[in-house]
């Protein structure tokens, strides 16, 4: 059986699984999806058009699926989508998304959303991120997966954060931040690259080396972004080992936008 807590408002229409417990004075919109083996804590708000998946951790205090802080906003039906496996800790904040996007903002599996992170509208995060207390996405963000976002980051919105970067406490990102790429500053700069996350996320050196290569080009060689691309394209020719490395940063920086840039 489901455990609601006799204090908690669950609306008739929200749809949460047997399993689903729900701590005291929660509150749960009629517009809820709620997946097998989460549990929400105390005095939570949950509401709009929001879908959590399966095994998530949602601590008291939270407030997910209020409409976006977008003066456009007319009550259009969107969305918030929580994937699996996450932790969201206390006074976390995440808007739905609005119709000048794709209506969706979205978390995906695995995450670890520490206290007080905000999620504005539209935004994207990937899986298994790690955002420590007070990171704070404005709208239209997007996160790579294994991305590592320190205390009180702040990000701009429609910056893109590439998969494995990393970013250090207060650091200021109005700029695009690469996959692989550590940063740190307000605004931020670049500093290396994530190389002990890659050794812990089972990198080889073939792979690790070829990081190495990436950030050569895009930070050491003083060449322009086209042509660190094409320096970069190169690299599965020698190292045949890292082409999903190199696909992926190609990837990245051919969504750059010119102004906005990448983070130098």
């Amino acid at each position: 059986m489901t455990t609601i807590h006799s204090t908690a408002i669950v609306d008739a229409g929200a749809e949460l699984d047997s399993s689903v417990t729900v701590g005291p004075y929660t509150l749960i919109g009629p517009h809820v999806k709620v997946g097998p083996g989460t549990t929400i804590g105390p005095h939570c708000v949950i509401e709009g058009h929001t879908t959590i998946g399966a095994d998530n951790r949602i601590f008291q205090f939270s407030s997910l699926g209020a409409i976006p802080q977008d003066k456009k906003y007319a009550g259009e039906p969107c969305e918030l989508i929580i994937g699996d496996r996450n932790t969201v800790r206390e006074f976390c904040t995440f808007n739905i998304g609005s119709p000048g996007d794709t209506g969706i903002t979205r978390v995906g599996n695995d995450n670890w959303l520490m206290a007080y992170v905000h999620l504005a509208h539209d935004c994207v995060v990937g899986n298994n991120t790690i955002f420590a207390n007070n990171s704070q996405l404005a709208g239209h963000v997007h996160v790579g997966d294994w991305a590592i976002l320190g205390g009180f980051t702040v990000v701009h919105q429609f910056v893109k954060i590439g998969a494995h970067s990393m970013t250090a406490m207060c650091t200021l990102l109005f700029a695009d931040l690469p996959p692989f790429v550590m940063c740190q500053g307000q605004p931020a700069q670049a500093r290396s690259m994530n190389f002990e996350g890659l050794r812990r996320r089972g990198f080889s050196p073939e792979r690790i080396a070829a990081v190495k290569a990436m950030h050569k080009a895009l930070y050491r060689d003083d060449l322009t972004l086209e042509a660190a691309r094409v320096r970069i394209a190169e690299l599965t020719l020698s190292i045949p080992e890292a082409a999903p490395d190199v696909e992926m940063m190609q990837s990245f920086l051919s969504q750059v936008s010119p102004q906005r840039g990448i983070v130098r």
